[in-house]
């Protein structure tokens, strides 16, 4: 959650409109979606709201079938105002259906990020029939108050909420920046914990019944990056590919990100229910491309199913505001899968999108064993995913998309220096802020002579995935017409054939 210098909108106009609703009602927004479809740079398969500003998932939970999706939402207009939270479900990570408003801003303030949980020991009290209860934990942001940790509750899957009666459930002890809670059960100690973004450091609390939170230790002081506020943590264990599993802690920064502007660092480590300790003082990039920030972690997640599951908000603090969208501005990545995988001694946070979202892919052409430069004619649609195996790599590869317009991205590979460069700067409309014309980089942790890669392109997105994940770059894209080739360079000194590449048509699902 970004504090804007949108801030100077008094507090006494968020009150008019918000009504001060403790509980939200329930409907359905998603009538009119087949006519947005056709908006330039509406994506097909990423989820935008209809209309207006969003930007950070929240209150990501798993229940009874469905996933639920929160997000920082502005009604209003297509900048940033005051907070609500709006809502998305879906069944299969993919295809989401956008929901009414659920919580409004109110006398304590606009209503920041957080998270949700499924309360099935009703720890909080606040179950009412025979549906577990959804408990969202959120930051109020007052302008002169400060910030304070929250609670709204829903008995009926999510559909309606109402805000606990005792609010705040963690007063502000005198800090600016103290907000952004995530909070997840911990088995071991049975107690709930709070991760809590307080400057640039984590706070991290717990709590037996979501409303009495006690400081149990302070992570981050003196190791990471600092170039900005830390803000949306998320502390979560994470099962590696060696058998071990070991505790993640997110933290999304702005500014201070390798590219420019926001980003998420993470740290591997070591968690006791009351303090976590890194393996690591550096930190580690979940994806170097400019457009992914405030990502987390879905709660609830069923032990059959085991997976880890990510969502984050495909934009940048440095030009969110002003991306040449119409009635709606942002949206979400795929939603991804993290593994941890050990690279070279390092336990890594790797990341793919999730595998209902490759089931939804139609194959339409492919190319085998090259060994030398091609060019593969693409359908022009807005979303398809190309997927290469196997391909031999030399000193400098590079791969293009490009349209009849000219435009293009280029991903170059450059193993002498050991990068990888994203090259948005010709790739349509980018004079809208100096930032956005940019070649991202990419270090490599060892020379890489063979890859796999999936590049999954949508309306106005790529998202590179390289050896499994192990390597993410993630960019917005403004092409003013669909790409209609895809275009392989290779250099003369690589050993041996290269592999295939698929191209697969992905779903219009906006």
């Amino acid at each position: 959650m970004k504090l804007s210098k949108l801030f100077y909108i008094p507090f006494i106009i968020i009150s008019s409109y918000s009504c001060s609703q403790t509980k939200s009602n329930s409907t359905n927004v998603e009538d009119g979606y087949s006519e947005v479809s056709t908006e330039p740079f509406r994506p097909q398969f990423h989820f935008t709201p209809k209309e207006n500003w969003m930007n950070d998932p929240n209150g990501m939970v798993y229940y009874d079938g469905e996933y639920h999706l929160f997000y920082q939402y502005y009604p209003d207009g297509t900048e940033w105002g005051p907070m609500h939270w709006g809502h998305a479900i879906s069944t299969d990570l993919v295809d989401w259906e956008e929901q009414d408003i659920k919580l409004y801003p109110d006398e304590l303030g606009y209503i920041f990020s957080g998270s949700a949980v499924a309360d099935h020991h009703n720890t909080a009290g606040f179950k009412t029939g025979e549906e577990t209860p959804l408990v969202a934990i959120f930051t109020h942001h007052h302008e002169e108050k400060g910030q304070v940790q929250s609670l709204a509750y829903s008995n009926d899957k999510g559909r309606t909420w109402e805000k606990y009666e005792g609010n705040p459930v963690l007063p502000n002890p005198g800090i600016a920046d103290f907000r952004d809670p995530k909070v997840s059960w911990h088995e071991q100690s049975e107690k709930w914990i709070m991760a809590l973004a307080v400057k640039d450091v984590i706070h991290l609390y717990s709590s037996k019944d979501l409303k009495d939170w006690s400081l149990e230790s302070e992570f981050g002081k003196g190791i990471g990056a600092k170039g900005g506020v830390w803000e949306c943590p998320d502390l979560f264990e994470l099962a590696g590919d060696d058998g071990q599993s070991k505790w993640v802690m997110f933290i999304s920064i702005n500014p201070g990100a390798p590219n420019g502007g926001s980003g998420t660092q993470y740290f591997t480590g070591d968690f006791d229910g009351i303090t976590f300790t890194p393996e690591h003082q550096e930190e580690k990039w979940l994806d170097w491309g400019t457009d992914n920030y405030a990502g987390v972690t879905w709660a609830n997640i069923p032990d059959k199913d085991g997976r880890t599951l990510f969502i984050g908000w495909m934009s940048n603090w440095d030009y969110a505001n002003i991306t040449p969208t119409q009635k709606w501005r942002s949206a979400m990545t795929i939603a991804r899968e993290l593994k941890l995988v050990r690279d070279g001694g390092e336990n890594i946070v790797a990341s793919l999108p999730v595998g209902e979202f490759y089931e939804m892919l139609e194959e339409v052409t492919s190319a085998e064993s090259f060994d030398k430069d091609q060019t593969i004619a693409l359908a022009g649609k807005k979303g398809f995913v190309i997927s290469l195996k196997d391909i031999s790599l030399g000193e400098n590869e590079s791969f293009k998309l490009v349209n009849e317009s000219g435009e293009n991205i280029t991903i170059q590979f450059d193993n002498a220096n050991q990068k990888v460069y994203l090259d948005r700067s010709q790739s349509g409309k980018v004079d809208f802020h100096e930032a956005f014309a940019s070649v991202q980089e990419m270090p490599l942790r060892k020379k890489l002579y063979k890859i796999n890669m999936d590049i999954v392109v949508d309306a106005s997105s790529v998202e590179v995935f390289i050896n499994e994940g192990m390597y993410v770059m993630t960019a917005q894209v403004f092409n003013t017409n669909p790409f209609t080739r895809f275009e392989v360079h290779l250099s003369e000194n690589r050993e041996g054939d290269s592999g295939m590449v698929r191209i697969y048509e992905a779903p219009a699902i906006r």
